[in-house]
C-alpha cells in the first residue's frame, strides 16, 4: 500500500472505523513489521454511506486541510418524527402532523439554514464534551448538552418528494455540518418533527464516490487542487528544510476551482518537487515559509 489519498464507498451499517482497520490489515500484510500511519478523512455515521477518505502514510498530514472543500450528501427526510439521534436508529422525542407540507413550504423553510448559522450538533455526534466523545454519554443516557457550532450551507434543493411521509435533499456544505442536525431543525421549523432514514456522500471537492467494491489512489496535483501551488528546485527544498523561507513566485494558480460563490479556505500553498507532493508552505511577508513537509513525498 502506497502512501496517498484513497477514494473508498463506506456501506451502509458500517463504522468509518471498520474502514481504517481494512487498510490497517492490508497495510500489515503488504508491509510486515513495519506501521504504516492512518486515518480517515471525515466520518459517516453506520446509517450512511459513500465517499469515505482514507489518508496513508504522509498524506495523513493533510487531514486538517479537508474540513474546508465542499462536501455534497443526498439526504431522505423522513416527516412527521424526530428522534433522539437525527436517523432512523433513535427513540423518538416528537411526533406532529405533516399533511400540511407543500414543495413550495419545504423550498421556503430551507431559506433560513443557507449560509453560516449556528447549529446544534446531535447528542450522538462524535463532539467532545468534558474530553468525551458525545456519543458515549448519550449511550450511557447520560444528558448531552453541546453548545452551537458556527457552520456553512453552500447550497440545498429538494430532489423529489413523497409528501406528507418524506422528502429527499441533495445539500453542499462544509466540514463540520450535521445533516441530521439539519433535518431536526427543519422538523422544528415546520412543526411536524423529522429524521433522516437514509444519508450517502456522494463528494468532497472534486473526488467522487467510487462505488460499492471500489476505490481510487490519488497522488500529486490531484491533492488538495483547490489549493495554489509552487514548483520546487533542489536550492528551494534544501532552504525549506533549514527553515528558511523561498520566493512566493511563480505561484500556480488552483487545479480545481470551488464552487462561486463558496468561502475560500485559508489553506496551505502546495509544494511540488520532481512530481510529488513534498511540502505544505504558509505564505507571509511576500514569502513562502515551511509548514509541513511531507517525507518522501506523496
Amino acid at each position: 500500500m502506497t502512501p496517498g489519498l484513497y477514494l473508498t464507498h463506506k456501506p451502509v451499517g458500517a463504522t468509518s472505523f471498520a474502514t481504517v482497520r481494512a487498510f490497517q490489515e492490508e497495510a500489515q500484510a503488504t508491509r510486515p513489521g513495519r506501521r504504516t500511519a492512518l486515518v480517515h478523512g471525515g466520518t459517516l455515521d453506520p446509517f450512511a454511506e459513500g465517499l469515505l477518505l482514507m489518508l496513508v502514510g504522509p498524506a495523513t498530514h493533510l487531514f486538517e486541510h479537508l474540513h474546508a472543500a465542499p462536501k455534497v450528501y443526498v439526504a431522505r427526510v423522513e416527516w412527521g418524527t424526530e428522534m433522539d439521534t437525527g436517523d432512523l436508529h433513535g427513540r423518538p422525542v416528537h411526533q406532529g402532523g405533516a399533511s400540511a407540507l407543500t414543495p413550495a413550504s419545504l423550498d421556503e423553510a430551507l431559506r433560513p439554514f443557507l449560509g453560516w448559522t449556528e447549529q446544534v450538533p446531535p447528542a450522538t455526534s462524535a463532539k467532545k464534551l468534558g474530553g468525551e466523545p458525545a456519543y458515549r454519554k448519550a449511550h450511557r443516557g447520560e444528558a448531552v448538552d453541546l453548545p452551537p457550532s458556527r457552520v456553512y450551507l453552500h447550497a440545498a434543493r429538494w430532489l423529489s418528494h413523497d409528501l406528507p411521509r418524506a422528502s429527499v435533499l441533495e445539500l453542499t456544505c462544509r466540514g463540520g455540518y450535521y445533516v441530521r442536525a439539519l433535518a431536526r431543525d427543519l422538523g422544528r421549523a415546520l412543526g411536524c418533527g423529522a429524521h433522516l432514514s437514509a444519508l450517502k456522500r456522494t463528494a468532497i471537492g472534486p473526488w467522487k464516490d467510487p462505488g460499492p467494491g471500489h476505490r481510487i489512489e490519488l497522488h500529486g496535483r490531484d491533492l488538495l487542487p483547490w489549493t495554489s501551488s509552487r514548483v520546487l528546485t533542489d536550492q528551494d527544498v534544501g532552504a525549506l528544510r533549514q527553515d528558511q523561507s523561498i520566493p512566493l513566485s511563480p505561484l500556480q494558480p488552483p487545479d480545481w476551482r470551488l464552487p462561486p460563490g463558496y468561502p475560500e479556505p485559508a489553506g496551505p500553498v502546495r509544494g511540488f518537487h520532481q512530481g510529488k507532493l513534498t511540502f505544505l508552505l504558509t505564505p507571509r511577508d511576500g514569502a513562502l515559509w515551511p509548514e509541513t513537509e511531507l517525507r518522501g513525498g506523496v
